[in-house]
């Protein structure tokens, strides 16, 4: 089996593991956020409505921001500003 580069049975090469950690940028300390508030809102739709409700949601979602449009309602009386509270 050689000849195609596949290995025996048993021959599992792990990566080695890194010497030091590695410290995240202020960029991705702020992209892991985002992430677990869309887990946390995604684990909550779940509980509430099922997983076909939340994945649906969140593919709604993301073909708005691929097309531009807006997410959510603007009147919100404060001058067009929106937080996620008065979405949920």
């Amino acid at each position: 089996m050689g000849k195609i580069g596949i290995k025996p049975a048993g021959t599992i090469v792990s990566p080695p593991a890194p010497s030091t950690p590695i410290e995240l940028s202020a960029e991705d300390r702020s992209k892991d956020a985002f992430f677990a508030q869309v887990a946390e809102i995604a684990e909550a739709m779940i509980v509430r409505h099922g997983k076909d409700f939340a994945i649906g949601t969140l593919v709604l979602a993301a073909k708005f921001v691929a097309e531009g449009k807006p997410l959510g309602t603007r009147s919100s009386g404060d001058g067009g500003a929106m937080s996620a509270d008065k979405l949920v």
